[in-house]
């Protein structure tokens, strides 16, 4: 494992240490950020050799955290051979974009000052990452924004369903090709919609989330169809 991977575990844990969760809870945190952060490709294969110490935990822990991200949908055990970084089929992507239809577009309207400032926040990182090429932190950037999205409802549930959504997203993202083929206009439409927020238009800025999810799940099946045929994917834009 790279040692840029194993540092960037070591920040995660420490970072969620103040959490009042179980060792294994926190190890599943850490990976499930990693994993939506664009570190783990889907496939990777996980194993307790290379993971218990950068998580600072049992095998046995490792063990229980491998088990909750199977639970989510994040990791597979294929018999005989270990446990890998799921990779997600049409179904799922079909499911994700409902959820998010469902979740997003019902929270966008309930947008108040802080909210919109941590929506902008994501964008302006977006921006500055894309500025200096660096497509992956762009990716993440826009996950953040989508999860400032749904945190607008004010429910920690919600907020915990948005945090699996967002790791399997990454998942997804990896179908697509060139990142910057598929993050730049997605980029645009995120500060289109802050910006209609920012100036009160809310039905507005619901309609143009409305219109980027159908886009993007269009997108995204067409990378997974064409996967699916065996073909080489062409990039095109997404999010």
């Amino acid at each position: 494992m790279a040692a840029d991977i194993v540092e960037r575990l070591g920040e995660l844990v420490r970072d969620r240490r103040w959490e009042r969760s179980s060792a294994a809870e926190i190890a599943a945190a850490a990976l499930r950020d990693l994993i939506m952060e664009g570190a783990l490709r889907p496939g990777t294969r996980v194993s307790e050799e290379v993971f218990t110490a950068p998580l600072e935990v049992s095998r046995n822990t490792l063990r229980e955290a491998f088990r909750l991200l199977t639970h989510e949908k994040l990791l597979e055990h294929k018999l005989n051979r270990g446990v890998f970084v799921r990779t997600l089929a049409t179904a799922d992507v079909v499911d994700l974009f409902l959820v998010r239809r469902v979740v997003e577009c019902a929270a966008l309207p309930l947008a108040d000052a802080a909210g919109t400032a941590r929506m902008l926040a994501a964008v302006e990182h977006g921006e500055a990452a894309a500025g200096e090429g660096r497509w992956i932190d762009v990716g993440t950037a826009n996950i953040r924004f989508h999860q400032a999205i749904a945190a607008l409802s004010g429910s920690p549930r919600i907020d915990e369903l948005m945090r699996q959504v967002a790791a399997e997203l990454r998942l997804a993202f990896h179908e697509m090709g060139d990142p910057r083929a598929f993050h730049e206009d997605y980029l645009r439409r995120n500060r289109e919609i802050v910006d209609r927020l920012v100036a009160g238009e809310v039905t507005a800025a619901q309609d143009l989330l409305t219109a980027y999810l159908r886009a993007s799940e269009a997108e995204m099946l067409a990378a997974f169809a064409t996967r699916e045929r065996g073909e080489i994917p062409t990039s095109k834009p997404g999010a």
